[in-house]
């Protein structure tokens, strides 16, 4: 064999190890980030994908039902629903609400769901204007053909 066609195999080896070390550490890393990647689901979408893995961590979103916020017994825990028009998740979360969360608003709640199927938020964002509503919550309401009656509610509601 010669020397030439000895470097272009060895040269061959040192590629196939280096995207062999590449493609192990691109695994490795992307099942890291799987670990901390937390999905976002409409009510519809979590109706679709039932049941939910209980210790699964994910995002809902959608708008908080008129007449659905509850306080419990302790005072610090809350429940209400979050609608997207279509489907309705139960939520319960213990803590202070953001001020600016009122029943009818956008809303966008990170948890889990527990096996009785009642979404546990750890953690509640609100909208901060009449205006602005979480980009998966207006795309969920866009998806369900909901969208126009929003926008109708949030014109109303600036003109008075």
């Amino acid at each position: 064999m010669s020397r030439a066609k000895s470097r272009k195999r060895q040269r061959l080896y040192l590629i196939g190890a280096a995207l062999l070390a590449a493609a192990g550490a691109a695994a490795l890393g992307l099942t890291a980030f799987r670990d901390s990647v937390v999905f976002f689901f409409s009510p519809t979408e979590l109706a679709e994908q039932s049941p939910m893995d209980t210790g699964r961590r994910l995002r809902i979103g959608g708008l908080v039902e008129e007449g659905s916020l509850q306080k419990l017994d302790n005072g610090s825990t809350v429940t209400f629903t979050v609608t997207d028009l279509q489907h309705d998740v139960q939520v319960s979360y213990t803590g202070i609400l953001p001020d600016l969360f009122r029943e009818g608003q956008g809303v966008v709640a990170e948890g889990h769901m527990n096996p009785k199927g009642q979404f546990v938020a750890q953690e509640v964002l609100a909208k901060h204007d009449e205006n602005y509503m979480p980009r998966e919550v207006a795309d969920a309401l866009k998806k369900s053909g909901h969208w126009e009656e929003i926008e109708k509610k949030n014109a109303k509601n600036m003109r008075n």
